[in-house]
């Protein structure tokens, strides 16, 4: 058992958590009202903090925290925390994947099945008393190949999901290999531009990946594709997107994030994004949720439960 035994909670976390870490011998503080400027003065009197978005982690802040020894991030992106500073401050910075890749995975699946099946387009045209079906005339997923970009715990949770459709699966991950079995076939992003029919990102923001999918990126599709983003708004150009589908090289997509969102993911105005991103909102052929792909009923108690797995088996 550590020597210092405060936990100090920067966001709300599931009841699940408290409990737990509180039965692990630990002292739970909620400090997710306090100011930022409040809280700073406190920092150095944690063992561990718990967060999922509020602040950003950078040098400053860690440098308050004298006595930490774990961030235990509730959910995926890391993209707001200083990790390599953490680390060599000796801070273990821990994230929970596991607890939304069914969720994120359930609504990637969603966004294929809406866009090959115009549900999206045609339920708009029904409201507006139009009853178009030659002009609705679905894409079959058995008859399609589909790259998954980005094969962690989403990317795979999603294959396991299409296998049960007949589809092909094909799956690039930069930062993997062997990886490749029954559910996807390991390939090279060259062949995903030639082969696939449907493209699904999932993979996490860094600085190396800004803009991912760009213009140059969109024009080496041998055939016009469906594009699905559930990873980060900021892996994709709004402005590249737009023109793929005026051009036709797109033929659908949907977006559960966009590059224009806040840290928190909470707080957007969207009558006043650039004129890219409201071309896709008013594109029948594009799909936008607000960023809720990860935000399930369920999703909380689950991050918890991978959370405090983490912790026990780090420090105890």
């Amino acid at each position: 058992m550590p020597s210092s035994r405060k936990i100090i909670l920067i966001d709300p976390a599931h009841p699940y958590l408290v409990e737990h870490l509180v039965q692990l011998g630990y002292e739970v503080e909620d400090h997710h009202n306090t100011p930022l400027d409040e809280l700073l003065p406190q920092l150095g009197a944690y063992f561990g903090m718990i967060i999922r978005s509020r602040f950003t982690l950078n040098e400053a802040f860690l440098n308050r925290c004298t006595s930490l020894r774990f961030i235990a991030r509730m959910g995926i992106g890391l993209e707001h925390i200083d990790v390599q500073y953490a680390k060599g401050k000796g801070i273990l910075v821990l994230n929970s994947p596991e607890g939304s890749r069914d969720t994120v995975a359930e609504q990637t699946m969603g966004f294929i099945l809406g866009l090959l099946n115009h549900i999206q387009r045609s339920n708009l045209q029904v409201r507006e008393g139009k009853w178009i079906r030659d002009g609705n005339k679905s894409y079959e997923l058995r008859h399609r190949t589909v790259g998954i970009i980005g094969y962690g715990n989403i990317g795979s949770a999603v294959a396991q999901r299409l296998s049960s459709f007949g589809c092909r699966v094909i799956a690039y991950d930069k930062f993997k290999t062997n990886f490749g079995g029954v559910l996807a076939e390991e390939v090279s992003l060259e062949t995903v531009f030639r082969e696939a029919d449907v493209v699904t990102l999932h993979i996490p923001y860094e600085d190396y990946n800004h803009y991912f999918v760009n213009r140059t990126f969109l024009e080496s599709f041998l055939k016009p594709i469906f594009l699905i983003n559930t990873s980060r708004g900021l892996v994709l150009e709004t402005t590249a997107l737009a023109e793929a589908l005026q051009s036709g090289k797109l033929l659908g997509a949907a977006l559960d994030v966009i590059e224009y969102e806040e840290q928190s993911f909470y707080k957007l105005e969207v009558d006043n994004l650039p004129a890219p991103f409201q071309y896709l909102r008013q594109s029948e052929n594009v799909i936008i949720t607000p960023h809720t792909a990860g935000l399930s009923r369920e999703v909380m108690g689950a991050h918890a439960r991978v959370l405090v797995e983490k912790i026990e088996a780090a420090f105890h």
